[in-house]
C-alpha cells in the first residue's frame, strides 16, 4: 500500500507533516528519539534533527538511547516515558471518519463489538513433558542439560539463561497453564509459543487478523492439544460468525473486549508486520495492554527481542570481547586489519570495548548488533517495546522481555542478504536457530519468569540498574560475544554462507 493510499484508510496511521501529502515514517522516528534524548540532555538530540542520511545513520541515535540510559539508574524510565507519550500524540487514529491521536482514540472509544468463540482441546489430559527440538532430536534430560552446558560454554546464551533452563527442567510443575489466561496478540506468528501452550492446557486467548487460514492453523493446533481457545467473534449478517480482530483497525475494541474478562491477563505482544506497519502493530499492541494494565494491575506482560539490536551489557561480557580479540589467530587478525584498512574503516570495525560507569557505580558495555538491512522502522518498532516493559515493570507489573536468538522464520529469511548471513553466521562462532527450537525454549522461558520470584519479571526484585532487565536471560546466539561491529561484518558471513549454500 502506498503511504498515499493510507490516508483514507481506518485504524492507527503514522502523521501527515506540515506541507507534505504523504505520511512521513523518518520525520515521526526522529521526533520521538529527539523528545527521549533530550529528556536525559543528550547533547546528539540536536544532530538527530538535522540528520539527512536517516537511512543509514540511524543505529548512532539509538546507540545514544542506551548510552544515556546507562549512565543513570533513573534515565531508562526517563527516556521511555517521553518515547512513548510522544509516539502516542504523534500517531493518529482514525475510525469512521473521525481523526485522533491514537492516546485519545483509547481513552474514548468505548465500542466492543466482539462475543467469545470458545473451543477445548480433544488432546491428552496430562500436561506434555518439556523438550527442545534440536538438529532433528527432541532433548531432554542429560541431554538437554549436555546441550545447556555447550550453549552457555560456548557463548551462546548468557548464565542466566543457562540457569532459568536448568530450573525449567527440575520444575516440571510449572508447565501446568491451566490456572493461567494467556492473551498472544498475532497468535499464528511463526515464532509464537502457541504450539506449546497448546500441550500446557492454557486458557488461550488468541488474536490475530480475520484470516480464515490463520483460524484454521490456530484451531486446528489447540484441537490437538488440552489447551481452552478463546478468540474474539463477530456475528456476520448470513448467520456465520467472523474470527479474529484487527489490531490496527480496532485497537481500542480489543482492549475493551479483554476487560470483559475477569480473570488476571498474561498480555503477549509477539505480533510482527513488516516495514512501517510494525511500528505501528507494536504501538496497537502496547495501547492495548496500557489500557488493560489500567483496568487489571495484576495483568502481566510479555514481549521477545531481536539479537540484532543495541543493549547495554554486563561487564563481564566486554571482558569476554576483549579475551576474543587478543585469543584471534595470527592470520585472522592480518586478514581482519588488512580489509579494515583497504575499505578506509568500513569493514571489521572493533565491537563492545567501550565501558561506560553508571551512577550506580556499576560499568556496563555496550553490543552494537543493528543490523542496517532491517531498517529503522524495525529499531524503532523493538525500542517502544523495550520502552513499555521498562514502564511497566516501574509501575509493579510483572513485566517479561527476553531476547530471543537469530530464527530462520520466514519474515527474516526472505531477505536473500539476511537468509546468507544467517547460512555462514558459524564463520563468527554465532549459532542461528530453527523456528521450532526457539519456539520451545521462548516459550519455556516465559513459563520460567512468570513462576520464578527470583526473575527479574518479578517487579518486588531489586535490580541494580533497570536495563538489566533486558541482559537478564538474553539468548543472543553468540553475538554479543563477537568481536566485531555486527553490520561491518556481515558481508562476510553473507558471502561465506553463499558459497556455502551453493556448495
Amino acid at each position: 500500500m502506498s503511504k498515499k493510499s493510507q490516508l483514507n484508510q481506518d485504524g492507527i496511521q503514522f502523521p501527515v507533516q506540515a506541507g507534505k501529502n504523504t505520511p512521513s515514517t523518518t520525520e515521526t522516528a526522529k521526533k520521538i528519539l529527539y523528545a527521549a534524548l533530550q529528556q536525559v540532555d543528550s547533547p546528539v538530540a540536536a544532530q538527530l534533527i538535522a540528520e539527512k542520511n536517516w537511512r543509514k545513520k540511524y543505529p548512532v541515535y539509538f546507540q545514544e538511547l542506551v548510552k544515556s540510559g546507562i549512565r543513570s539508574v533513573h534515565n531508562p524510565l526517563l527516556i521511555a516515558q517521553q518515547g512513548l507519550d510522544t509516539a502516542k500524540k504523534l500517531l493518529t487514529y482514525r475510525h469512521d471518519g473521525q481523526q485522533l491521536s491514537l492516546a485519545e482514540a483509547m481513552q474514548q472509544c468505548q465500542d466492543q463489538p466482539f462475543e467469545r468463540y470458545v473451543l477445548k482441546g480433544t488432546g491428552k489430559v496430562e500436561v506434555e513433558p518439556w523438550f527442545i527440538p534440536f538438529k532433528g532430536e527432541k532433548l531432554q534430560g542429560a541431554a538437554l542439560l549436555k546441550q545447556i552446558d555447550r550453549w552457555e560454554q560456548q557463548n551462546i546464551i548468557e548464565p542466566s539463561h543457562a540457569k532459568a533452563l536448568r530450573l525449567l527442567q527440575a520444575h516440571p510443575e510449572w508447565f501446568d497453564l491451566s490456572g493461567r489466561t494467556m492473551v498472544l496478540f498475532g497468535a499464528g506468528s511463526e515464532a509464537g509459543p502457541l504450539s506449546w501452550l497448546a500441550r500446557w492446557r492454557a486458557n488461550i486467548v488468541a488474536i490475530d487478523l480475520p484470516d480464515p487460514k490463520i483460524w484454521q492453523k490456530i484451531t486446528a493446533t489447540v484441537q490437538q492439544g488440552n489447551a481452552t481457545l478463546i478468540a474474539p467473534q463477530i456475528p456476520l449478517k448470513n448467520g456465520e460468525v467472523q474470527l479474529g480482530a484487527n489490531l490496527l483497525t480496532q485497537t481500542p475494541e480489543i482492549a475493551n473486549w479483554l476487560n470483559t474478562f475477569h480473570d488476571s491477563l498474561d498480555l503477549a505482544g509477539i505480533a510482527y508486520l513488516d516495514g512501517e506497519k510494525h511500528v505501528r502493530v507494536s504501538m496497537a499492541m502496547i495501547s492495548i495492554m496500557e489500557k488493560v494494565s489500567q483496568h487489571k494491575p495484576d495483568s502481566s506482560i510479555m514481549f521477545m527481542l531481536t539479537p540484532t539490536d543495541i543493549y547495554a551489557i554486563p561487564e563481564t561480557v566486554v571482558q569476554s570481547v576483549q579475551h576474543k580479540i587478543r585469543q584471534r589467530p595470527l592470520i585472522e587478525k592480518l586478514l581482519t586489519r588488512s580489509i579494515h584498512n583497504i575499505s578506509l574503516s568500513r569493514f571489521f570495525q572493533s565491537g563492545a570495548e567501550q565501558l561506560i560507569v553508571s551512577d550506580n557505580g556499576q560499568r556496563y558495555g555496550i553490543s552494537d548488533c543493528m543490523v542496517i538491512e532491517q531498517g529503522p522502522n524495525y529499531a524503532l518498532a523493538k525500542r517502544l517495546q523495550q520502552w513499555f516493559a521498562i514502564c511497566a515493570r516501574a509501575r509493579g507489573q510483572k513485566t517479561v522481555i527476553n531476547i530471543a536468538p537469530s530464527t530462520t522464520t520466514h519474515s527474516v529469511v526472505k531477505n536473500p542478504i539476511l537468509k546468507a548471513a544467517f547460512s555462514g553466521a558459524d564463520l563468527f562462532k554465532v549459532e542461528t536457530f530453527s523456528p521450532e527450537t526457539t519456539n520451545a525454549i521462548m516459550a519455556a522461558l516465559w513459563v520460567h519468569d512468570l513462576n520464578n520470584p527470583e526473575s527479574a519479571t518479578n517487579p518486588e526484585r531489586p535490580l541494580e540498574h533497570p536495563l538489566e532487565l533486558i541482559m537478564e536471560n538474553a539468548n543472543h546466539g553468540g553475538l554479543w560475544h563477537v568481536p566485531y561491529l555486527a553490520r561491518t561484518a556481515l558481508p562476510f558471513a553473507a558471502a561465506y554462507g553463499w558459497v556455502k549454500d551453493k556448495l
